[in-house]
């Protein structure tokens, strides 16, 4: 567990010093964010460069070289840097150049590393795509580490596949995350597939990674983990049999009905 967030003296903006640069200062030490001041763990925060050009470069796996700013991993705290000229304090020069999407830009980052973690688990043999799969795993020992639904799934698969859950965690379905950032789209970008409406993670190095991803994802928009509903309300019954359309496992299937994988034969969910 990181520590929780300290403050540390007011010496003025000025004064924060920036990192000496990547893998450089004792291991485990604080990093001081140039908006709030907070003295947090670099895992909870966002380091940033000055590049040749005095752009201020977002270096979310802190490994670019040169002196680096931190700042707390949060939109509004990205947002309110940009703002109030935070970066050109920290680096000392009016040069440094910020957009004012860089909140935005950062976003987009951190979904494209989130797309990267569920290829990578995919090529790991940690994730299997197809509501019947999904099914399939949810049921069977050990179960899912996560369920990833695309953004736009329709509301009927999502609650069959919350129902199964139910069946096999009861009220500890709240342990399971519910994985729905990304679109269909950027699912099928992922994992080099039409057409993925649920797919799940399963235990391994893999899944951990993804999720690590994943909640750091929705620390930076302020959104709290998604989890299902606790108990049976809203889950609905069990519904007849479906079944995983083999389409989906075609890359380029042309999308009519039943081709999406979200628990509805007619695909009109």
């Amino acid at each position: 567990m990181n520590p929780a967030p300290r403050p540390v003296a007011d010496a003025g903006a000025e004064g924060l010093a920036l990192d000496a640069g990547p893998n450089r200062g004792r291991q485990g030490s604080l990093r001081t964010c140039i908006v709030t001041r907070l003295a947090q763990a670099p895992d909870a925060m966002i380091r940033f460069v000055l590049g040749p050009d005095g752009a201020v470069v977002p270096d979310l796996r802190a490994r670019l070289p040169g002196r680096g700013a931190w700042v707390s991993a949060r939109r509004e705290d990205v947002a309110a840097a940009v703002k109030k000229r935070a970066f050109n304090r920290a680096f000392r020069t009016q040069d440094a150049t910020a957009p004012a999407d860089l909140p935005d830009r950062i976003a987009a980052a951190l979904r494209a590393d989130l797309r990267q973690a569920i290829a990578l688990a995919n090529k790991a043999g940690c994730l299997v795509a197809g509501f019947a799969k999904v099914e399939a795993a949810i049921g069977a020992p050990p179960g899912v580490a996560a369920v990833i639904h695309a953004s736009d799934a329709s509301p009927d698969g999502r609650r069959k596949l919350a129902a199964a859950l139910y069946r096999r965690h009861g009220d500890a379905i709240s342990r399971v995350p519910i994985v729905d950032d990304l679109s269909e789209d950027e699912l099928d970008m992922a994992l080099g597939r039409d057409h993925v409406i649920h797919a799940a993670l399963v235990a391994g190095v893999g899944a951990a990674g993804c999720l690590a991803r994943w909640r750091r994802l929705r620390s930076f928009e302020g959104v709290a983990a998604a989890i299902e509903e606790r108990g049976p309300a809203g889950h609905g019954g069990d519904g007849p049999p479906l079944h995983d359309d083999a389409v989906t496992d075609q890359a380029g299937a042309p999308r009519v009905a039943g081709s999406r994988d979200d628990g509805n034969p007619q695909g009109s969910g």
